[in-house]
C-alpha cells in the first residue's frame, strides 16, 4: 500500500479484483505486489474480515449544527440498530471542517481499521466523496448521488414528490398563496414545490421563496421579510422542522395564530414538530429507515464484493397535526 500510495483496503479490494477500483490503481498496486514479491494470503485474508468488521459514519462539517439536527441523530440509530444486529462496529466521523475530516477517514482507511463508510449526506463538487472514489474505498450515500453517479451505492427519498404532494396538500386545504422556506441543501423539495405550483397555474414568486444556508442559525430576518409582505402568503411549506420551530416563534412575535393565519407543512417528523404549539403538520422521510438500509446495503457490499451498485429509495408519508387549516 505504501509503496503504491494508496491505503490498505485498496489493495485488498484490488486482490479480489473488485470492480470500484479503476484500472489504473490496479495496475499501480499490482506492479507494486510484483516488485515487493507479495502473494495474497488468502486464508489469513479470510481470517482477518471475520474480525475487521467496522462502519464509519461520516457527518457534514460542522461545528454545531449537525449535532442539533434530529435526522442525523435517527440516522444514525438506524445503522446502529442494523450493525448491532449483524456484529459489525460503527463509528462516527466529523469535524469542523472537510479538511478535518478527510485526515480522519485517511487515518481510519490507511490503518485498515474500517470496512466501509456510510456518507449521511450528499452534496455537489464534495471532496470527501472525491477522496472515497479515489482511493477506491466502499461508501454509500443517504441522499442523491451528485459524483460518480453511477458507481455509487446511494439510499434516498423521493424528494421532488415530497416537496410536490407536500404543496399539493396546501392547495387542497384551499391555500394559493403558498410560499416555501428551505436550506440551500434541500434543493429538490423546492422543485417539488414549484412542480405543484405549475401543475395548478399558479406562479412561482421569488419574492415568496426564502432559502438559508443552515437551519439552526438565527434566521428571523430572512423569515420576517417573508411574513410582513403586503400580500403575505397563507400557507409556507418549510423543508425542516427545526426552521419551522424558528417560523412559528417569528409569528408569535407578530401576533399571527397558526393556522389561523398561516398554516405550515415541514419535513423529517423529528421530535421537534411534535413538541411545538400547535404540533406541526410534517412529512416523515422515514430517517430511521434510511439508516438501517444503508446499513443493510454496505455490509452485503462488503461481504459480496462484486455486487453493482444499487439506488433505494424509501417512502415518505405525511403526518397530519395542527399546523394546517382550511380557507
Amino acid at each position: 500500500a505504501a509503496l503504491a500510495g494508496v491505503s490498505p483496503s485498496t489493495v485488498s479490494r484490488t486482490c479480489k479484483n473488485n470492480p470500484s477500483i479503476s484500472t489504473e490503481t490496479k495496475e499501480k498496486v499490482r506492479k507494486a505486489m510484483i516488485e515487493l514479491g507479495y502473494e495474497v494470503n488468502f486464508q489469513a485474508s479470510n481470517l482477518a474480515s471475520q474480525y475487521s468488521r467496522t462502519i464509519g459514519i461520516i457527518l457534514p462539517a460542522s461545528a454545531r449544527e449537525v449535532y442539533e439536527n434530529a435526522f442525523y441523530l435517527e440516522a444514525i440509530r438506524g445503522i446502529s440498530h442494523y450493525c448491532n444486529q449483524r456484529q459489525y462496529m460503527s463509528t462516527v466521523v466529523t469535524g469542523q471542517d472537510e479538511d478535518e475530516i478527510l485526515k480522519a477517514i485517511q487515518s481510519m482507511s490507511r490503518s485498515g481499521k474500517v470496512d466501509g463508510f456510510i456518507v449521511l449526506y450528499s452534496r455537489k463538487d464534495d471532496p470527501i466523496i472525491d477522496y472515497l472514489f479515489s482511493e477506491g474505498l466502499l461508501y454509500i450515500l443517504i441522499g442523491k448521488a451528485t459524483q460518480y453517479t453511477n458507481q455509487t451505492i446511494y439510499i434516498d427519498n423521493d424528494n421532488l414528490l415530497a416537496g410536490r404532494e407536500a404543496a399539493e396538500y396546501l392547495y387542497q386545504l384551499g391555500h394559493r398563496r403558498i410560499a416555501y422556506l428551505g436550506s440551500d441543501s434541500s434543493l429538490m423539495f423546492s422543485a417539488g414545490y414549484q412542480l405543484a405550483l405549475a401543475s395548478h397555474q399558479l406562479p412561482v414568486r421569488p419574492e415568496y421563496c426564502v432559502e438559508v444556508k443552515n437551519v439552526s442559525e438565527n434566521n428571523e430576518e430572512a423569515i420576517r421579510g417573508l411574513l410582513m409582505q403586503k400580500d403575505r402568503p397563507t400557507a409556507i411549506l418549510v423543508s425542516d422542522d427545526i426552521l419551522a420551530v424558528s417560523l412559528e416563534r417569528v409569528c408569535l412575535e407578530n401576533h399571527l395564530a397558526i393556522p389561523e393565519d398561516l398554516s405550515i407543512i415541514s419535513f423529517n417528523n423529528s421530535l421537534f414538530a411534535r413538541l411545538t404549539s400547535p404540533q406541526l403538520t410534517s412529512i416523515d422521510i422515514g430517517a430511521g429507515q434510511l439508516g438501517s438500509e444503508a446499513a443493510s446495503q454496505i455490509i452485503n457490499h462488503i461481504e459480496n464484493p462484486n455486487l453493482l451498485a444499487t439506488k433505494i429509495i424509501v417512502p415518505h408519508h405525511l403526518i397530519e397535526r395542527d399546523s394546517c387549516c382550511k380557507i
